[in-house]
């Protein structure tokens, strides 16, 4: 595919702008029921799912897995320790970082979320088909993957 140079942006028309507004939107419903249902912010609930898909990780791996940030990692990690959701070990092979893994109490937790996260995403991505949501993660992954050939380049 060839890309054709323009010499004006029309920002309703520029796709990391789009990317962003849909991004930001999906982002905010569930958010939004995350923390009224739950009292989780997005980041905490991030931390929580990769702990409980990956097992136990490294707050560096975390940021690495979530493209979050190490001080928001490590914020969110405070507040879920403090909820008893989550444990932070210092890591035996490296005195310098921390390893985190769920708790009881934040797998329970986890279990809880799971079906109303799977319920909002459906929600949100109803009326389009099975096909068009298959094709759309594509994109995604491709668009994912694009962008970190770009940052490793600069």
């Amino acid at each position: 595919m060839t890309i054709v140079a323009r010499s004006h942006l029309k920002l309703d028309e520029f796709l990391p702008y789009r990317l962003s507004l849909a991004s930001n939107a999906v982002s905010q419903v569930i958010a939004r029921a995350y923390e009224e249902h739950f009292g989780l912010k997005m980041h905490e609930w991030r931390v929580i799912t990769v702990l409980a898909q990956d097992g136990e990780l490294t707050q560096q791996e975390i940021v690495g897995r979530t493209k979050m940030d190490k001080v928001t990692v490590s914020r969110a990690a405070q507040v879920l320790e403090r909820r008893k959701l989550l444990r932070r070990v210092t890591n035996a092979d490296d005195g310098r970082s921390l390893r985190l893994s769920l708790t009881a109490e934040g797998q329970k937790l986890y279990a809880r979320v799971v079906p109303a996260a799977l319920e909002l995403e459906a929600e949100v991505l109803e009326g389009l088909s099975e096909r068009e949501i298959s094709e759309l993660k594509d994109v995604l992954h491709r668009l994912e993957a694009a962008a970190e050939r770009v940052l490793s380049r600069r």
